[in-house]
């Protein structure tokens, strides 16, 4: 099977299209053979060294397919089922992947495999940060940055489907358009203007109760500055860079605030997390209450121009590979 690798840290160049056995599954593992698969920020995160793995690896965390071969002692799936998968070791980028059965998840009737792919990951990151990091409410008012962004669609949309106003934010006069078309009440130019000041002003001051802010070290300090007395400041991305460290006291001056660093994996370490965080995504796609931008695909041998596109800002909604 093809399969992308790379055996050293760097740019997309790095990236290299090989053939390489079809693994068979073992005891409590199943085989999926890719018809989609998912490109996220965290890929890219891995390939350049910031997020280590152990070299040489294989690349990304998510995929749909059909489920090819079972091995021993399987009991969650059988062979001929669809299924996805958006978290585990990397080695999506491939024409099939062996996982354990406890990190796949069944893709229901009437979403298809383009659609899994495109949400899972981020689906369930929306999912934990919206309902489990904090419990949004309706009513309440958001920053959500990079909102034209893959998970920041997500967000955008799960966020007024609760009942909260959204300021979001955008790189570009036509990423703000996106954000509008997808609910945004109030939309900033974080590159031309004050975020800060702009979240004051459209909530007479008051902040926002939580800031969503996957872009990092350039909007770190506008998402600080937009929060409501104990309000949370939720980092969960480095797209322009890592942000810089919190001092205990600013939080306490500017208001008693709250910072947390989440990761998706430590609100699906179980299986039963993993079910209800994907039944969640896969619920709001099927109602209609989100609505899945796949803004670019790439075949799988152009993976690396895939993460030039990522990496550049080049990208609207979610991005994916075709195994044609």
């Amino acid at each position: 099977m093809r399969a992308i690798r790379f055996d050293r840290t760097g740019g997309p160049d790095v990236l290299e299209l090989q053939d390489v056995p079809t693994p068979t599954p073992g005891p409590g593992e199943i085989l999926i053979r890719h018809e989609a698969v998912g490109v996220n920020f965290i890929d890219t995160y891995h390939r350049s060294g910031l997020y280590p793995v152990p070299l040489p690896s294989g690349l990304g965390q998510e995929a749909a397919g059909v489920v090819e071969a079972v091995g021993d002692g399987v009991t969650r799936f059988k062979v001929g089922d669809r299924a996805a998968y958006a978290m585990g070791s990397p080695g999506s980028y491939a024409d099939a992947k062996t996982l354990a059965e406890a990190r796949a998840v069944h893709v229901p009737d009437g979403i298809d495999a383009r659609t899994a792919a495109a949400v899972l990951l981020k689906g369930m990151t929306a999912e934990f940060l919206l309902r489990r990091a904090y419990p949004l409410k309706s009513g309440q008012s958001v920053l959500i940055h990079a909102a034209a962004g893959g998970v920041g669609q997500l967000l955008t949309q799960w966020a007024k489907a609760i009942g909260a106003t959204v300021i979001a934010t955008a790189g570009s006069a036509a990423k703000a358009e996106i954000a509008r078309s997808l609910g945004a009440d109030h939309v900033i130019l974080y590159r031309d203007q004050d975020v800060a000041a702009e979240v004051r002003r459209f909530t007479d001051g008051e902040g926002v109760a939580v800031a969503y802010d996957a872009v990092g070290k350039d909007t770190f300090e506008g998402t600080l500055g937009s929060l409501a007395r104990r309000g949370l400041f939720v980092s969960f991305g480095n797209a322009s860079g890592s942000p810089p460290p919190v001092e205990a006291l600013r939080l306490m001056r500017a208001g008693s605030l709250f910072f947390t660093r989440p990761t998706l994996a430590d609100y699906v370490a179980t299986t039963e997390e993993l079910d209800a965080s994907a039944a969640a995504v896969f619920d709001m796609v099927s109602s209609g209450r989100i609505r899945i931008a796949i803004g670019q695909t790439y075949p799988l041998a152009k993976a690396a121009k895939a993460h030039e596109a990522l990496e550049g800002r080049h990208t609207n909604g979610a991005t994916l590979l075709t195994l044609e």
